[in-house]
């Protein structure tokens, strides 16, 4: 996600606003979280206020890092096993709440519900500073898929109630709070209680879709929600990177990881195959991280109908979107889906198997959706394929993504969120 826009965004506020953003990931790898914490310190820097920025340690892209008005605290982290992701070991944490007291930001910005982010809910709560908190990951979706990630949720509890002096969360309750993943549907239940005093806690709830502010709502219903999208510009367009073949072009880019739904767009792809054997199937992406994904990728490579370019940097990746017929989503676990808006942005009908996930998709006109199995993902793109050689109807799909996806803009993000940090900043409740 391009993190400055081409013009400064002018903010309302009758003064510089200093704006701490709490944030469990902030790299080494590339991923969304990153990207839309970037995008926010840019268009505060530009807009003329300050950002502080509260991450885990690590090593990581920072196109912000030496700007004026910008500073970062970085806590002692550990790596998550078999994922590019550090996360903050729990160190540091009360010198961490002294140092923000010394800054005294206007507003507190959490992102998320790791450690990090509880540290930040508390800073808040402490300091009497107002919250805002978004909503970026579906964590307990994650549970289910990520057996590294749940001794960190498991620690996720421990540092809330350690750090809040068990004032939020009842230590006596976690005395054998431990998340396993044979034992992943009881215990993440833990985990959800600590959002619901997180959500409870925050002066206001952004959240990136409807989706998310849906699920926000069945976990703290007393919660102040607001849908907030995440903006995305279109990408810059490109000669065609790779060989296409001369039928149809399915495309997926994006982050490569299990609950990403990969075997499910395979699975489907063979089935269009076996109807059009001259489809080509193209998965952007580094797809060597996760053996099982591996395996099922090289398997359709060597059969040759499936193009695998590799992890390509986001600048690139309009050239991908131009070279497609289709581009589809197989993932039920995203809560905005970045790839969906830069695909209609260029012009692409979508399969997606995401009910909730609707903001660049009309169905039947630039969009088939799909129950999330084989044969009604295959359904759905053999429906589109076999529109393909009209141009009326690839015309009219066209437009309504780009139309779709045109909404929500790196500057229409940016000036609603210097709006809601200027709100949080001058009122104790924000009313939406």
């Amino acid at each position: 996600m391009t993190t400055v826009t081409e013009q400064p965004i002018r903010s309302a506020a009758t003064r510089p606003l200093t704006v701490a953003q709490f944030t469990d990931n902030y790299g080494p790898g590339s991923n969304g979280l990153m990207f839309a914490v970037q995008q926010l310190e840019g268009n505060l820097l530009d807009a003329g206020h300050k950002v502080v920025v509260v991450a885990p340690r690590a090593k990581g892209p920072n196109p912000h890092f030496g700007r004026e008005c910008r500073r970062e605290i970085r806590l002692p982290s550990v790596k998550v096993p078999n994922m590019p992701t550090r996360v903050a070991n729990g160190r540091h944490f009360d010198r961490t709440i002294d140092e923000i007291g010394r800054i005294n930001p206007d507003v507190i910005h959490v992102h998320g519900f790791g450690t990090v982010g509880a540290l930040g809910v508390w800073a808040a709560r402490r300091l009497h500073i107002p919250l805002m908190l978004t909503w970026h990951t579906d964590f307990d979706a994650y549970a289910d898929h990520y057996s590294a990630v749940l001794p960190l949720l498991t620690g996720v509890l421990h540092a809330f109630t350690r750090i809040s002096k068990g004032q939020l969360v009842d230590s006596h309750d976690l005395k054998e709070a431990v998340i396993r993943y044979e034992d992943r549907g009881r215990s993440t239940a833990s985990l959800l209680g600590v959002c619901q005093k997180m959500l409870e806690t925050a002066t206001l709830v952004t959240t990136p879709s409807p989706k998310t502010a849906v699920r926000c709502r069945e976990i703290a219903p007393t919660a102040n929600v607001v849908v907030v999208p995440n903006g995305v510009n279109a990408l810059p367009p490109g000669p065609p990177p790779v060989e296409r073949g001369p039928g149809p072009l399915i495309l997926y880019a994006g982050r490569i990881a299990p609950e990403k739904g990969i075997p499910l767009l395979v699975d489907a792809f063979e089935l269009v195959a076996a109807q059009r054997p001259d489809a080509r199937l193209m998965v952007v992406g580094d797809w060597e991280r996760y053996p099982r994904i591996k395996r099922v990728l090289a398997h359709g490579a060597a059969r040759g109908n499936v193009i695998l370019p590799g992890e390509q940097k986001r600048e690139a990746l309009g050239a991908f979107y131009g070279m497609a017929d289709i581009f589809a989503f197989p993932s039920q676990t995203d809560t905005q889906a970045l790839v969906l808006h830069e695909a209609a942005l260029a012009g692409l009908p979508i399969v997606s198997v995401d009910p909730g996930l609707q903001l660049v998709l009309e169905p039947g006109v630039n969009a088939e959706l799909t129950r999330p199995t084989a044969a009604s993902m295959a359904a759905g793109l053999m429906r589109i394929i076999n529109k393909l050689d009209d141009p009326l109807w690839r015309a009219r799909a066209a437009e309504t993504s780009k139309r779709l996806a045109g909404q929500w803009t790196i500057e229409s993000q940016a000036i609603e969120m210097l709006g809601l940090y200027e709100k949080v900043a001058r009122e104790a409740k924000v009313l939406v």
